[in-house]
């Protein structure tokens, strides 16, 4: 092992030792982590962000450094840290990319401000992409600009007949998993709801759901209080959701589908028996209703009874699914 690692290892490990570091232990543990660990080799770095990561008194700079670290070596301090802030989760899932993302939503416990920052990261994908594609066609029109009347109206042709053959060949050539324009989970869309159904908050559950069609919150609801778990197997399946992950969800939320049948649960079957394509095109036509019923934005659904306190959130609404329903106690004789 390297003089370096070993020193690193020795800081970190002098550091684990201290029940409750005073202010300047901690000060002089921040000025001395950086660069050992800058200076250490991948490995040291992996074993220090290991046992870090089950410490609760990681300075707050300390701790953003480490999570801002590639993924391969900050994994396990962003999914068991209770070190890093709301804040810098945040801060963390939108400056480092989706592989932290999706380390993220792994943690045991997630406030709701970082859960809707999560969420909010496809539509800020969407936002830069956009932007990307304007940046791109800006010097394209500024060339074509310059050319005269004549080589225009010869441009214009040639795009003209390039679209019609890109067309002919999507036709012909399209392949069997080609999804081009249809719409499609988000890998954290799909690990939010994974972990939703596991933990059995339907409520959030559905919070996701919606987000993910694009449509309100009445639509997704409608959706889980079918018991028989067939809209929601059709609408995981229309959006193209792993199939181990919506087999999972299922029966997590529709005890019914557990059992097993002929060597499969039924969630398998189910799962099995759906055409992804059909189910894309019926999960088109409840969005298309749900536009023509909710115009305007509805406001997510509290729960009953709850009273919103000034500056915090309504609860998402509990929605029972069968695997919600509890038996009713006996009466004592």
């Amino acid at each position: 092992m390297r003089k370096k690692d070993v020193v690193l290892m020795a800081t970190v490990t002098s550091f684990e030792s201290l029940p409750h570091p005073s202010r300047s232990e901690l000060r002089q543990f921040a000025e001395l982590f950086a660069p050992l660990f800058s200076a250490s080799s991948e490995k040291a770095r992996r074993d220090a962000v290991a046992a870090l990561s089950q410490s609760r008194n990681v300075p707050p700079a300390v701790a953003f450094f480490i999570a801002s670290q590639p993924i391969a070596i900050a994994a396990p301090f962003l999914t068991a840290s209770t070190c890093l802030s709301d804040d810098a989760l945040i801060a963390i899932a939108r400056t480092q990319g989706e592989a932290h993302a999706r380390a993220i939503v792994l943690r045991e416990a997630l406030s709701p401000t970082v859960i809707d920052a999560l969420v909010g990261l496809r539509h800020d994908h969407v936002k830069r992409h956009d932007a990307a594609i304007a940046g791109i066609d800006a010097p394209r029109s500024e060339r074509q600009e310059r050319h005269g009347a004549e080589d225009a109206g010869r441009l214009g042709r040639e795009e003209e007949l390039r679209r019609r053959l890109k067309a002919l060949a999507g036709h012909i050539d399209r392949p069997a998993g080609d999804r081009l324009g249809l719409r499609n989970l988000s890998p954290i869309q799909e690990a939010l709801l994974v972990r939703f159904a596991r933990n059995r908050e339907t409520g959030l559950f559905a919070t996701v759901l919606a987000d993910a069609l694009s449509a309100s919150h009445c639509l997704s609801e409608r959706i889980m209080l079918d018991i028989s778990g067939q809209q929601l197997a059709t609408t995981l399946k229309g959006l193209a959701m792993d199939g181990e992950d919506a087999v999972f969800i299922l029966q997590r939320l529709y005890d019914h589908l557990g059992a097993g049948e002929d060597g499969e649960t039924r969630a398998a079957s189910l799962w099995n028996s759906l055409d992804e394509s059909e189910c894309g095109k019926r999960v088109e036509a409840w969005r298309r209703a749900d536009r023509y019923t909710y115009a305007e934005p509805q406001p997510r659904p509290a729960a009953s009874g709850d009273r919103e306190v000034e500056g915090h959130e309504a609860l998402p609404r509990l929605i029972r699914t069968t695997a919600s329903v509890r038996r009713p106690l006996r009466r004592a004789r």
